[in-house]
């Protein structure tokens, strides 16, 4: 059973404003002070574009806002690129906590933003719901809490998956090992063995960004496993299962994580009949139909914006920002949001399988629950009806 403080949003800007009214029945957020004010840092420009997850949070902000707000009170969304630069991203957080005065961070999604600035956030009292947790920090931090899966857990997941649905024996990993991401790698498999009570047949943590695969590939082949798990981005998924089938291995299970799910995989490999798998981190984005999606889809078509998994990060974090500013009693500020964040108020939202929590504590990483897809044909195809979800951690 949820908790009776779960919450469930309705859709829709009018529902959004509906919402906000019977919250004040109980709650009465008041901003004497003008707007309230949220940002978020994130990668926009520089070696990698995030922007889907903090425009789709900025997009959530002005639906509320033409909807009347929360109690009347608007809010204004500020996304500051951090262009991938660490120089950059450290002033662009204390701007925002110093110039705008921002309440919570919300919607970030960034290569380096928890790593920069997570003890920035944590100095000045100021909570990020991220919209993309990509570094280990942004879920080994007292001031973030992400509102995905994330690799580490993710990695997790799958090797779970592949073990307890797919049946394997011999399961290896091969990751791409950026920054300081080797030890939270390390800890997913470890985890996994923990809980399984199986060993990893091969881990190998050399897996170039770019470059030939066959080395890898064939490594695969010639220590028997039976499925490989790998942690690469769309170019990499491509690659891997074109090796393979240059090589002609078969026999193998192949499963990525959520950075392999997306219709570029789809169609470049709709030709492959090796066994692809993926892990999200919310209901699959590719599910149109699906109800869970709904207020998500009708958000981004009114905003012109893409419908991606990482807007659908976005969305989820405004939403977490929405309910949590509605249950304060009095003027919202950055102190009263903190402590309502830090309250642990359990939320409960169709588009994730684990329920989000900040909370007071020194790590975060609520979100345990993926779906996994299938690659058939040129086409994601859903083979967990229902979320998997891992126990919790010890």
């Amino acid at each position: 059973m949820t908790s009776t403080r779960t919450i469930f949003l309705a859709s829709a800007a009018t529902a959004l404003g509906l919402f906000a009214a019977s919250a004040s029945a109980e709650a009465a957020p008041t901003c004497a002070n003008g707007p309230i004010q949220i940002g978020a840092v994130s990668t926009v420009t520089g070696v990698s574009d995030f922007s889907d997850a903090p425009k789709a949070t900025g997009a959530v902000f002005k639906q509320l806002n033409d909807a009347g707000g929360i109690n009347g009170c608007k809010i204004e969304f500020t996304l500051a690129d951090d262009k991938g630069d660490p120089q950059v991203a450290a002033q662009a957080a204390r701007d925002l906590i110093d110039n705008k005065g921002v309440v919570a961070l919300a919607g970030g999604a960034s290569l380096l933003d928890c790593a920069v600035n997570a003890a920035t956030y944590s100095r000045n009292d100021v909570m990020a719901v991220q919209g993309v947790g990509v570094d280990p920090l942004c879920f080994n931090a007292p001031s973030v809490a992400p509102v995905n899966v994330g690799p580490y857990t993710l990695s997790t997941a799958v090797l779970d998956y592949a073990t307890k649905d797919l049946g394997a024996k011999k399961l290896c990993a091969f990751f791409i090992i950026i920054g300081g991401t080797q030890e939270a790698y390390a800890n997913a498999v470890a985890r996994w063995e923990k809980m399984s009570g199986n060993k990893i047949t091969l881990i190998d943590m050399t897996l170039p960004p770019q470059g030939d695969l066959t080395p890898y590939v064939i490594k695969a082949r010639d220590a028997g496993c039976d499925a490989v798990m790998t942690n690469q981005v769309e170019p990499g998924v491509v690659q891997w299962v074109k090796t393979a089938d240059a090589q002609k291995v078969s026999g193998i299970n192949w499963l990525f994580l959520a950075p392999g799910y997306t219709d570029g995989v789809a169609k470049a490999l709709a030709d492959s009949k090796q066994p692809v798998y993926v892990g999200t981190e919310w209901e699959p984005y590719t599910e149109t139909g699906s109800e869970a999606n709904a207020d998500w889809i009708k958000t981004m078509d009114a905003a012109g914006l893409a419908k991606t998994a990482f807007s659908q990060g976005g969305y989820l974090a405004a939403k977490v920002l929405i309910d949590t500013i509605s249950g304060i009693d009095g003027e919202v500020t950055r102190e009263a949001v903190t402590a309502a964040l830090k309250e642990g108020k359990e939320l409960k939202y169709p588009m994730a399988g684990s329920t989000y929590v900040f909370g007071d504590a020194k790590t975060h990483s609520p979100m345990q629950a993926t779906k996994v897809m299938q690659l058939v044909d040129g086409k994601w195809t859903v083979k967990t009806k229902d979320w998997f979800t891992l126990p919790k951690a010890e």
